[in-house]
């Protein structure tokens, strides 16, 4: 546990140069010592971790797949799926959604990148594939598959495809 989580977390603070502020790092110290405790100090990290998102406003469950690298930009009112995966240095700002479509061809849970940023009160969606180095604008709201080097912008999604779309939003990268 102790190597796993010293790793993680050090990613983790790399990102927010290493010194993130006392909210986010709290709140990342609880999830990755609740993703890999053992059994009974599994089952503490993991009510300390839920009784903090309470306070934010933050759904995220410890079981999630998430990759080293995970920033939380001004974390409140997160909501993230359990089945959603996520891939290395995800930028994810407040009022996001990451969630499950019930019906239809893209029902389902979406599968993210590394080098994703979620912008300020952005959606995604189903059954979806988001590709690397993708950059998903505020508000936006994205149920389609988006493939790397992308920027996407507003509701319907529009996909505009640009080479390091993430430079200079995702800073830090492990």
């Amino acid at each position: 546990m102790k190597s796993s989580y010293k790793i993680a977390i050090k990613l983790d603070f790399l990102r927010y140069q290493g010194k993130p502020p006392a909210y986010e790092k709290k709140l990342l110290r609880l999830f990755r010592k609740a993703q890999y405790s053992k059994l009974f100090l599994k089952k503490i990290y993991k009510v300390l971790f839920i009784l903090h998102c309470k306070k934010r406003h933050i759904e995220f469950p410890i079981d999630i797949n998430v990759q080293p690298g995970l920033y939380f930009g001004h974390s409140f009112g997160i909501t993230v799926n359990p089945k959603v995966t996520i891939g290395k240095n995800c930028n994810i700002h407040k009022n996001v959604t990451i969630g499950q479509e019930n019906r239809g061809k893209r029902m389902g849970t979406p599968n993210i990148g590394d080098d994703v940023y979620f912008g300020v009160g952005s959606t995604v969606v189903g059954n979806i594939t988001i590709g690397n180095d993708v950059l998903i604008a505020p508000g936006a709201y994205v149920n389609v598959d988006v493939p790397s080097h992308s920027i996407v912008i507003g509701n319907p999604a529009k996909i505009i495809h640009r080479d390091n779309a993430t430079e200079s939003y995702i800073e830090n990268k492990v």
